[in-house]
């Protein structure tokens, strides 16, 4: 199948040798702005040959550990310290992260559900487009930083799919050790065909994500688990030269082996939680309490956990509608 031209443009010329920092412009006519066009920000750092990677952030609007960690990357990072070429977009979603949304405020689409993208689709559709054949199509390595956003916060997390029969897990697994998160998720099985994981897999390139806290805010603490993060991930890829790895504590890896790890709110309502990041739990404890100031005299709606682990996400905003997720857990996993 014929891949079609993006309708996105850049000025930097990713064959060049030094630091560029510049936009990708996507056509964008509207009533205050006929010919104009929004400015999602781009940066390469580029010297001589060696591998490409990709650093990604702002995919989601409302996660801004991964945004603020690669603004403060671009600022550091200098071509004579790199072999290869380091790719940074820090907003990928542009519209969304501007607006501190998960989802565009100008097509409503969640950018992490519509890959491979559109050329000739709306906003979000032809950002996927974009990244997925310019970007990704030019890169040997990525990684999305996601964090929980506005409705959820995380143990500080690497995130990796596949099993150990890919051809890429190695690769994948050793990108993980290098970043030093102090937990490591794994899905076994393929991803979403929408998600970036995906749409870098379609393209060969290795891929990684995160989950680094979240709330609707920036952690402190899990912003310096990401930073520290991508020096040594790009260290382990021999990207980052004439710098020693950092020390990191060691992963305990985790995995979902099904949705049973999922806790969802079975009523609307206002949810009180039992239990806290980090808490261990079994079969049957109660997760929490879904009470009704609209009706104050029902009894609360008990949600129970219906597999064993470890609590490594929690639902941020007390108000729930019946589907919300409330809790999602990890169980040890041997490889």
């Amino acid at each position: 199948m014929t891949t079609k031209t993006s309708r996105l443009s850049t000025r930097i010329d990713f064959d060049r040798d030094g630091k560029q920092c510049d936009f990708v412009r996507l056509p964008h006519s509207v009533h205050r702005s006929a010919y104009g066009w929004l400015p999602i920000p781009l940066v390469c750092l580029k010297n001589g040959p060696g591998p490409t990677v990709l650093l990604m952030s702002g995919n989601h609007g409302d996660e801004y550990e991964g945004q603020v960690a690669l603004t403060k990357l671009v600022k550091v990072l200098d071509p004579e310290t790199i072999r290869g070429r380091v790719l940074i977009l820090p907003m990928a979603n542009y519209p969304a992260a501007k607006a501190g949304m998960r989802t565009s405020p100008i097509d409503d689409a969640n950018l992490n559900r519509v890959f491979p993208g559109d050329p000739d689709g709306t906003v979000t559709h032809q950002i996927a487009y974009y990244i997925e054949h310019v970007l990704m199509a030019m890169s040997d390595y990525m990684i999305d930083l996601h964090s929980g956003g506005s409705s959820l916060t995380y143990l500080p997390s690497v995130i990796m799919g596949g099993d150990p029969s890919d051809e890429t897990f190695a690769a994948k697994l050793g990108m993980m050790r290098a970043f030093g998160a102090p937990y490591a998720f794994i899905f076994p099985g393929g991803h979403s065909s929408g998600v970036s994981a995906a749409a870098a897999a379609r393209q060969g390139v290795v891929a990684l994500g995160t989950e680094l806290a979240g709330a609707g805010t920036v952690s402190p603490e899990a912003l310096a688990i990401c930073e520290r993060g991508l020096r040594n991930m790009l260290r382990h890829l021999g990207v980052l030269v004439d710098a020693p790895e950092e020390a990191t504590p060691d992963t305990r890896l985790l995995r979902a082996p099904d949705m049973r790890s999922f806790s969802y709110a079975p009523e609307d309502g206002l949810f009180e939680p039992v239990v806290d990041l980090g808490d261990e739990v079994a079969v049957g404890d109660l997760a929490g309490l879904v009470h009704s100031p609209e009706t104050p005299w029902r009894e609360p709606v008990e949600v129970h956990f219906e597999a064993p682990g470890l609590v490594v996400c929690k639902r941020i905003p007390g108000r729930v509608e019946r589907g919300d997720c409330v809790y999602h857990l990890g169980e040890d996993y041997t490889l």
